[in-house]
């Protein structure tokens, strides 16, 4: 059982907030992949046995578990594992070559890392100070076999006791908007109240709970509830939408469905909302949604239409969700479809909600409950001005840049007394009060929910001896919001393919890093200064010039 704690449930380290919903729903299902079901109870214990594996080889509370998974059942034991033992998980991208792996576990200060095994050669050659490392599954085909092996290391272990914990930390690295990731840190507290509370109890329009008593009593309730929270996260783990969306789903007493293949198919999707009468489904804007509405017509067509006769609410984050494609949506589901602006920094700052029979303009938002817009003077801008101006959300105290004072300084600002979240979106606002969201104010570019800074790209890419200059934009795309394009001089007499070019950034970055179109020009325009001509490059990468 928990053990007792008399702090409010906004105090408590997230283990007690999770431990308490799984003594009330033991052998109930928690969390499904595929045929893969894991009740409360075995999530719960596995967790501990985790936890004890990790403190047996020398981590203690506040050091930091670094999680580089796919969305799994897997990855959330880990999470509460490093939650139970006082530790602070942290996310990791799955998708990182050796450079990045190591500049992440290096900026965090990791004690530990709980990977895939697919990653075995990258950890081997970027986690040689971590002191920690557990393996899922087996490593990749010719790959050292680095780290211990899950199943291995719970079967040898006894549950960690359960203790009274302190409130804790949580990390969560964003692709940024300065190149390298950084390190949004906060409280688990602030986590629950910020994060779980209106990811779950708030879809249902009733008060969250506030001690751990009243939460165990919602928990005993949720069993007997018709409705009762289904949620099927395609979005990754390692972005703040899915593991919010999965603590949200969890505290709230309800299940969590992923998918159990590593690349999003719309049809396992449909088919995982009948098979398990999901409620709730979170997409990537048109990324998910445009695939998700061609797989829905064509069993329609073919006469086997999917049942989504379950499905109350769609949400979306991270990417542009077109008027046409929640339309095309709305035909097959009759439900309430939350288009959401937000960030790793805080929010939400702004939000939209279209029904069936309605038309919401795409890009076109309501503010969130705190928030704003402002210019660069600090003021609010003026309605139907025209003007453009950041979005700004109140932010909790606690809530900063790891290890960046600076960057914490340019992003958590104080406006009139009230401190707030400011990361750079734009947008303007209409006459009736209504925003119409331009997108991130810096060169960052967002290509299907992954954020990719351009500079980083084009490092690597001028580091190729054929390579004279070189400028990244990202330009629109329909379906993935933009791709990566780049702008590329070679040197007199050099010769380079695209393919070449795309894999000589493959084999340093991250796949989706890697430009989709290479243009090449005599000469890359830049100012006396030596700046690039981002305006120049963004009209050839979309062929105007």
């Amino acid at each position: 059982m928990t053990i007792a704690s008399s702090l409010p449930l906004v105090e408590e380290n997230l283990a007690a907030v999770l431990e308490t919903v799984a003594d009330e729903l033991g052998d109930a299902a928690a969390v499904v992949q595929g045929d893969r079901v894991r009740t409360w109870a075995e999530l719960d214990d596995r967790a501990a046995r985790l936890a004890a594996a990790l403190v047996a080889r020398g981590v203690t509370a506040g050091d930091r578990v670094g999680v580089a998974l796919w969305s799994s059942p897997e990855y959330v034991e880990a999470v509460l594992a490093a939650c139970k033992l006082g530790a602070v998980p942290f996310n990791v991208n799955y998708r990182y070559r050796a450079a990045e792996l190591a500049h992440v576990l290096t900026d965090a200060g990791a004690a530990a890392l709980v990977f895939d095994g697919s990653m075995a050669a990258v950890v081997a050659e970027a986690a040689t100070g971590v002191g920690a490392l557990v393996r899922i599954g087996p490593a990749a085909e010719g790959a050292e076999p680095v780290g211990e092996e899950l199943e291995r290391l719970l079967a040898g272990a006894a549950p960690l006791p359960r203790t009274v914990l302190p409130d804790g930390d949580w990390l969560l690295y964003t692709g940024g908007t300065t190149g390298l990731p950084k390190g949004v840190l906060t409280r688990q507290s602030t986590v629950f109240s910020v994060s779980c509370v209106p990811n779950g109890f708030a879809k249902f329009g009733i008060p969250a709970p506030t001690t751990l008593e009243e939460l165990a009593r919602r928990a005993r309730e949720s069993r007997a509830e018709p409705d009762r929270l289904v949620t099927y996260t395609p979005t990754p783990l390692m972005h703040g939408t899915g593991i919010y969306t999965t603590l949200g789903t969890l505290v709230a007493g309800g299940r969590i469905i992923f998918p159990a293949s590593r690349s999003f198919d719309p049809d396992e999707l449909a088919a995982a909302v009948a098979r398990h009468r999901v409620t709730d489904v979170v997409l990537v804007g048109d990324v998910f949604a445009r695939p998700l509405v061609t797989a829905l017509d064509a069993a329609a067509d073919a006469g086997r239409p999917y049942d989504l006769s379950s499905l109350r609410r769609v949400v979306s984050v991270g990417a542009v969700f077109s008027a046409e494609n929640k339309a095309a949506l709305l035909r097959h589901a009759d439900v309430d479809i939350t288009d959401v602006v937000v960030a790793s920094e805080g929010g939400p700052y702004a939000m939209s909600l279209t029904r069936r029979g309605e038309v919401t303009p795409t890009s076109r938002f309501v503010f969130a409950p705190g928030a704003r817009l402002l210019d660069d003077s600090g003021r609010d801008v003026v309605p139907g001005s025209g003007q453009v101006g950041v979005l700004a959300a109140p932010a909790p105290p606690e809530v900063h840049y790891s290890g960046d004072t600076a960057a914490s300084t340019g992003t958590f600002r104080v406006v009139d007394g009230v401190r707030y979240s400011v990361p750079g979106d734009l947008a303007t606002l209409e006459g009736d009060g209504s925003l119409v969201f331009q997108g991130r104010g810096s060169r960052v570019v967002n290509t299907g929910g992954e954020k990719v800074q351009p500079e980083e790209v084009e490092q690597v890419i001028l580091r190729h001896p054929a390579v004279r200059d070189a400028i990244v934009v990202g330009v629109p795309d329909e379906r993935f919001g933009q791709r990566i394009t780049a702008v590329v001089a070679l040197e007199p007499g050099g010769e380079l393919s695209v393919e070449e070019l795309r894999a000589a950034v493959g084999a340093e970055l991250a796949d989706y890093k890697r430009p989709r179109e290479v243009v090449f020009v005599d000469e890359v325009h830049r100012s006396p200064a030596g700046k690039a001509d981002l305006r120049w490059a963004g009209r050839v990468a979309r062929g105007e010039d």
